[in-house]
Formats: structure tokens, sequence, C-alpha cells
């Protein structure tokens, strides 16, 4: 049995530089008949262009399940901390996001 349980288990390597991880505030989503593109960018204050820092190309079935794991820990973190809040309206940003604002 334990045999059987080693068949369907899957050895998954986290690098150092993944375990980072990327800081995205933004996320647009396309499709296509057979795949979603998942666009994570990083949109900053005062800066006139976004930069796309990821892009995750997945089939529709995974696109499904991403949504079900999605809504489950969702479901989760609020049992534990309390509803997320949701505005309606677009993020502000403070003047000075990111650090000191600077003159020469």
């Amino acid at each position: 049995m334990a045999e059987d349980a080693n068949k369907n288990q899957i050895n998954i390597e986290l690098t150092e530089e993944v375990a980072e991880g990327i800081y995205a505030n933004l996320a647009m989503i396309a499709h296509s008949n057979s795949e979603f593109v998942i666009d994570f960018i990083r949109l900053m204050p005062g800066v006139p262009k976004a930069k796309v820092k990821s892009r995750i190309v997945i089939t529709p079935e995974h696109a499904k399940r991403l949504l079900k794991a999605l809504s489950d820990n969702i479901q989760k973190f609020e049992e534990t901390f309390g509803a997320i809040k949701q505005s309606e309206e677009a993020p502000k940003f403070p003047i000075n996001f990111g650090g000191t604002v600077g003159e020469a």
C-alpha cells in the first residue's frame, strides 16, 4: 500500500529565487478556447507604464481548479482572520508610495 502512495507523489522543487516571490498588485486574465493567460502586473503610482512581472498560461481545466483552490483558501482565511474588505473603487496609493521623495 505504501508503494502505491509513493507512485502518486510529486516531488516539487522550489528554488530560492522562486521562493522569494514577485510582488504584483494587478492581474489581467485573457482566454482562448484552449488556454487561460494570467498576467501578474506591478503598477506603481507616478509611473505611466506598468510591468508584467509574470505570465502564467494554463488549460481551462486547471483554471477551474485554480478558481476552486482560491475560493477554498479565501474561505479558510476569512474564517481565521475575518472578512476581507473589498472596495469598488480603484486602489489609491499615497503620494510618496515606495519611499522618500528627493529634490535636486
